[in-house]
């Protein structure tokens, strides 16, 4: 049965929900150029299982001293995602798989001897995906340990959950009742008041309260996602933000919303997920709606009414295409034996140290490191 939406995407939002922010880009409805390119409907639906196999390679340049790496693995299995298995190769002395201990967040530590000329290591990961949709139509209460939702309602050190982010999450539920209502809303307000901004380093950094304290909201997934995420928590709804890696092309012809090809490098881009009481963890990502008004046409669309928007800010309340991979869904990981024990704000990309520092993680060219992606069948033949 074709799934119907319970609530419209274009629920209008309480003026209270309105921040006392300068006028942003977005608020700003320009029309759009027409987009000559044939698209599908955008409309994701679970079902169709493909393999794929991601190789991320690095090379360290210049390997002063002791030289160390970290590579995630996927670590997430679910009703969208099966991780079949990890390979990997290296001229490494010591070659191990740690997890963070906390979120569950998989990843490879290698560590190569002194004196090592030309630190190589390969790593290869096979996984299974499907799209995700949720059926509005069919509403049964979902089960999940209290433990488990009160972690997901908990702050970060990037995602605080108290003063403005807490006192902005009240003014845009306020009026609201149940929790899909009160998601919808703070959807809908993200798509309204946030936008893509391209020159953000890699997919941002996920500081909340400074977004929300200056009242720039531009960025990229890693700031947008996490926005929304802590304002569900601040509203009670238990979120978490997911992070992993594109790995095709669309499959309805959105080019923002997919790999351009088998070079993947720079194509990591982090999901959300929301816990509502009669369905489950729900996909979301309203950055990715960000990042088709931004960049699907040469032109910027200011208005998620347009039509080559609106069927993607329906869908994405609810589903995602399975052309992506989930690594983890880990906030603030430190990682097993560095020597700079700093925290990253989440485990998204390769990563590097040598006795001069830690290397620049969104600069694969300088770092050497490469990750590709191939969709195969279950002999592990090219599709």
């Amino acid at each position: 049965m074709k799934r119907r939406r319970f609530l419209g995407a274009a629920a209008a939002l309480p003026a209270a929900a309105a921040l006392p922010f300068a006028a942003l880009p977005l608020a700003v409805h320009a029309p759009a150029r027409a987009q000559a390119a044939p698209r599908a409907t955008f409309d994701p639906q679970p079902g169709r299982w493909r393999t794929w196999e991601l190789v991320t390679r690095i090379e360290v340049a210049q390997p002063h001293g002791a030289v160390r790496a970290w590579v995630p693995l996927p670590s997430v299995d679910d009703t969208y995602q099966q991780t079949l298995g990890n390979t990997w190769r290296g001229n490494a002395r010591s070659l191990q798989p740690h997890g963070d201990g906390r979120y569950g967040a998989a990843m490879l530590h290698a560590q190569w001897a002194e004196g090592e000329s030309a630190p190589w290591l390969e790593v290869a990961s096979q996984v299974r995906t499907q799209d995700r949709a949720v059926d509005w139509s069919r509403r049964a209460p979902v089960q999940e340990d209290p433990a488990t939702l009160r972690f997901w309602t908990r702050g970060t050190e990037l995602m605080p959950i108290d003063g403005i982010v807490r006192d902005t999450a009240r003014d845009i539920v306020r009026g609201k009742r149940g929790d899909i209502e009160k998601t919808q809303a703070i959807y809908d307000w993200i798509v309204a008041n946030t936008f893509r901004e391209p020159t953000v380093r890699g997919c941002g950094v996920g500081d909340i309260k400074a977004m929300l304290e200056t009242g720039n909201l531009g960025g990229k997934c890693g700031d947008i996602n996490a926005l929304f995420v802590g304002l569900a928590r601040s509203a009670g709804i238990p979120a978490r933000d997911v992070y992993g890696i594109r790995l095709g092309p669309s499959a309805f012809g959105y080019k923002a919303l997919g790999a351009a090809g088998p070079d993947v490098s720079k194509a990591q881009h982090c999901r959300a997920e929301v816990f509502l009481r009669d369905h489950g963890w729900v996909a979301m990502d309203p950055a990715d709606v960000a990042k088709v008004m931004r960049e699907e046409t040469p032109q910027w669309i200011r208005s998620a009414d347009h039509p080559i928007v609106a069927p993607v800010k329906a869908e994405l309340f609810g589903g995602w295409e399975g052309n992506w991979l989930a690594y983890n869904r880990a906030h603030d990981v430190r990682l097993p034996n560095a020597t700079d024990t700093q925290a990253l704000g989440f485990l998204m990309y390769p990563q590097a140290e040598t006795a001069a520092g830690r290397l620049d993680a969104l600069d694969p060219a300088a770092f050497r490191y490469t990750i590709t992606a191939r969709e195969v069948d279950a002999r592990g033949a090219k599709v």
